[in-house]
């Protein structure tokens, strides 16, 4: 059980259930006070593979609690290739899609988490592998079977998230039935609490893929699709699919870090029933009445203050009154006050998620606490006549409205799972926000995608975002675009000054201030430009405010000369390219002109900073250094020689300025003062910034922000899915079972060439099986930087192995990993080719030898 003394905050979530493909959409959903529910059409339903004699069936209900898009994935993004796609849990990807959401709209770079992440997670049962894998299961190979395994079992969601995101705390795969997600919700707070992790990944995913379902009486499931907790008609559920995820993070630690809170967890408690009750499937009154009120003594917390109970609420006409009565008897030492909590069931709006179920209704409250409303239970006209509302502080609410309580409002939230595993979380509204204020008059927003189109719907979504919530503090948003993202090849920088500003930029598309690029496609590595020009003290003093790396250059430098005497223009310049520097511009070299020159000579370390200024007094040093860095005069319009750069009156000066043209192909300018015309000081300095970035420099944004100002949740990248889904009828074969008569009649016929060729063909196949097409494969790529992991490849020599019935080493493919580099060695091995050695040694191994006497048994 976690304690009172240690709050936890909930800093983001995530989620698809049904009806709802975000958190947004969810909140709507609820508030609306509508179902999820989907009905389907005769004919959606056979196209489905709906047996005709099912659908006229008067029991058999047409409708469902689904997600959208459950065949599709965005392998890519994590690095799987199609085939490890396609026979992975559908459960895992939209979990590991949801992970990903969740961390980014929590402001933090998912592939570069600071500290320890867990992650706690459980999933449902594995239809997919049942319905569709299964025949592929029983007939695959060992290595085959051991790949779906992998693929499949729960054991291995929580870890494989950890694995794709580069999570280094507890990774925790809980199912308790019903009750998972808030099993590992407390399971998490205690890995917080216990410091196991600095942060925790806490989910869970139930996917239903069948449409469509039996009534039959005296079961779960509803005869009409409608789920009425606590009703007098109340007959059942619709078993349902989702996937839910939030972050936690110790409240002291959230609020340093400038997270943005949703929610505090004040106290959790899970326990069993145990045998006390009338069966193993049966919920029992004392189990669920012992941990609500466990967790209200370990939040330390009086029943008469919590205000709304998310109920389990499955609707059913023994489980509700079970429900009630035990939070009556949780609730009864602390407050006799008919009508005073507000009762609710998640599941009225989007069914039964399983292991999700939990999550929905958590994420339900939190939402709730937030918007300072409470959303209605639907479906209830007349309670159960088994449920005592009166004798208990509760009543159903049935309509949205303001969420008024005496003191902090606070909530419970209820999980209790097939089996008899409870649990109870308590949570309360989050803290008041200060309003994080930022020196700075401009802030660069940095946005990206993995497509151009993807990065016009991101601009779009986030300008329609900043125009609806213009309170937010523009520096929170720019730092969380900047260090909460991963950053992706298609990229966008704007200089703005509001975040109004912002918003219409983005909305707009200005050409004349918006930078766009292509990260990588610019191969020139920069080349800072110094002139030595006039600056505005006003410039610095802002600058100085701003960036705390350029003011702790610049006192540096100050400190350094001993005097405020010496041209600004060379302090300031001084400390602005220290300044990049810092933030890992890593020039090839410097370009410089008039006094930029004593600049130059100081950045490269030919002197010390106060010896470059006297170089601009005419006053030669007494000694210089080797430069540390490529310099090119521009008034001579060439790279300084090491002789030339030896000479003091290299550095002082000249007043020609040659053309940039000079530096070549190879390199790009960058101008460290503005263009005439152009924006000054920091607005110029961040334009600078963002325009190394969108050609692909790897800057260290955090330390360009400097002190933190705070996170925000904003809009992330869309997911580019692909369908990704096996059909056992579609009459495919799996991947290394199909024999390949074609590969062993060429071997047979003993044609060294046509042999090579063959091996190369059958190899080719086997990896494009794999990564989804020929076109994707490369004969030179190294076959693990596509994505293809060990068992693949130990199945590709398996098979050949079996085919030409020699050895082959399953260990071949990491010693030579790429297409041709296995097809070279293979041929040495087997007698086609002669190996490429030093004269004395020997032209075949006696590996190769070994193969070749095989080969003569068998002929």
């Amino acid at each position: 059980m976690t304690t009172g003394q240690h709050n936890i905050a909930i800093i983001s979530m995530a989620c698809r259930f049904p009806g709802a493909a975000s958190v947004e959409q969810f909140w709507d959903l609820l508030k609306g006070g509508r179902e999820g529910l989907r009905r389907y059409t005769d004919e959606e339903l056979l196209a489905a593979g709906v047996a005709p004699e099912r659908l006229a069936d008067p029991t058999f209900v047409k409708a469902a609690q689904t997600i959208d898009e459950l065949e599709d994935f965005d392998a890519e993004l994590f690095g799987f290739t199609a085939d490890e796609a396609e026979i992975l849990d559908p459960q895992h990807r939209v979990f590991l899609e949801c992970a990903h959401e969740a961390l980014e709209r929590g402001g933090y770079d998912p592939t570069a988490c600071p500290g320890h992440v867990g992650v706690y997670a459980g999933a449902g049962m594995n239809s997919y592998l049942l319905d569709k894998l299964g025949r592929r299961y029983t007939s695959g190979s060992a290595i085959e079977r051991y790949r779906l395994m992998l693929a499949n079992d729960k054991d291995f969601l929580a870890t494989r998230v950890s694995y794709k995101l580069n999570l280094r705390g507890p990774s925790l795969s809980i199912n308790t039935a019903c009750s998972t997600s808030l099993v590992a919700i407390h399971s998490a707070c205690m890995g917080l609490v216990g410091g196991e992790c600095d942060m925790a990944l806490v989910g869970a995913v139930h996917l239903a893929l069948e449409k469509g379902y039996s009534y039959q009486e005296g079961m779960i499931f509803s005869p009409d699709g409608h789920c009425r907790a606590f009703d007098a008609q109340a007959r059942g559920t619709v078993i349902g699919s989702g996937v839910g995820v939030v972050v936690l993070k110790r409240l002291e630690d959230a609020l340093a870090d400038g997270d943005w809170v949703h929610a505090i967890i004040r106290g959790s408690a899970i326990n069993n029933d145990g045998a006390d009750k009338a069966g193993y499937t049966a919920p029992s009154v004392g189990g669920q009445a012992e941990v609500i009120a466990d967790a209200l003594a370990i939040a330390d917390l009086s029943p008469d203050s919590i205000s709304y109970v998310e109920a389990h609420g499955t609707g059913t006409p023994l489980g509700d009154p079970i429900e009630v009565a035990a939070l009556t008897q949780a609730f009864r030492e602390g407050t006799g006050r008919a009508g005073s909590c507000a009762l609710g069931s998640v599941k009225t709006n989007i069914g039964h998620l399983d292991t999700a179920a939990g999550m929905a209704g958590l994420i339900k409250t939190v939402l709730m606490l937030e918007h300072r409303q409470l959303v209605p239970s639907l479906h209830f006209e007349r309670r159960n006549p088994e449920i005592d509302f009166d004798a208990s502080p509760f009543y159903v609410n049935t309509e949205t409205r303001d969420w008024i309580a005496e003191g902090p409002r606070r909530a419970g939230v209820s999980s209790f799972g097939i089996g008899g595993t409870n649990a109870h979380v308590i949570l309360e509204q989050p803290p008041s926000r200060t309003a994080a204020t930022s020196r700075r008059s401009h802030e660069l927003v940095l946005v990206s995608a993995r497509s151009e189109a993807s990065l016009d719907r991101l601009s779009m979504k986030l300008a329609r975002e900043l125009k609806r919530r213009r309170e937010l503090e523009l520096g929170a948003v720019a730092q969380t675009l900047a260090c909460g993202r991963r950053s992706h090849a298609h990229r966008l920088a704007v200089v703005v000054d509001s975040v109004r500003d912002a918003a219409m930029v983005l909305a707009l598309g200005d050409d004349a201030r918006v930078r766009r690029a292509v990260a990588g496609r610019e191969r020139r590595t920069p080349v800072l430009v110094l002139t030595g020009a006039s600056v505005d003290p006003a410039e610095i003093r802002e600058l100085c405010d701003a960036l705390p790396a350029y003011r702790a250059a610049h006192e540096d430098c100050v400190r350094a000369l001993g005097t405020t005497s010496v041209d600004p223009g060379f302090v300031h310049e001084y400390a602005l390219v220290r300044a990049l520097m810092s933030w890992g511009v890593a020039p090839a070299g410097l370009a410089a002109a008039g006094p930029g020159l004593a600049v130059a000579a100081a950045v490269a370390e030919v002197v010390t900073v106060a010896e470059a200024a006297g170089l601009l007094l005419g006053q030669a040093p007494r000694q210089l250094e080797p430069a540390r860095l490529r310099v090119m005069s521009l008034s001579r319009g060439r790279w300084m020689s090491e002789v030339e750069a030896g000479r003091a009156d290299s550095w002082m000066g000249g007043s020609g300025f040659s053309s940039l043209d000079a530096l070549g192909p190879d390199h790009r300018p960058v101008e460290v003062a503005p263009a005439p015309g152009r924006a000054r000081g920091l607005a110029h300095v961040l334009d600078l910034v963002g325009a190394l970035w969108v050609a692909g420099l790897d800057l260290d944004l955090a330390a360009m922000h400097g002190e933190t100002i705070g996170r925000v949740p904003l809009p992330t990248p869309a997911f580019e899915r692909r369908r990704h889904w096996f059909e056992p009828d579609s009459g495919g074969e799996p991947p290394l079972a199909a024999a390949s008569s074609q590969l062993r009649a060429v071997f047979e016929a003993g044609d060294p060439v046509a042999i090579r060729e063959a091996l190369t063909t059958c190899v080719v196949d086997e990896v494009a099986k794999a990564v989804g097409g020929r076109e994707r494969v490369r004969l030179d790529a190294n076959l693990f930087d596509l994505g293809l992991d060990s068992l693949v490849l130990i199945g590709i020599a398996a098979k050949l192995a079996t085919e030409l019935r020699v050895e082959v080493p399953a260990s071949t493919f990491v010693e030579f990993p790429t297409i041709t580099s296995f097809v070279d060695n293979l041929s040495v091995q087997l007698g086609l080719t002669a190996a490429e050695t030093s004269p004395g040694t020997e032209r075949v191994s006696r590996r190769a030898q070994r193969v070749a006497a095989r080969r003569s048994d068998l002929d």
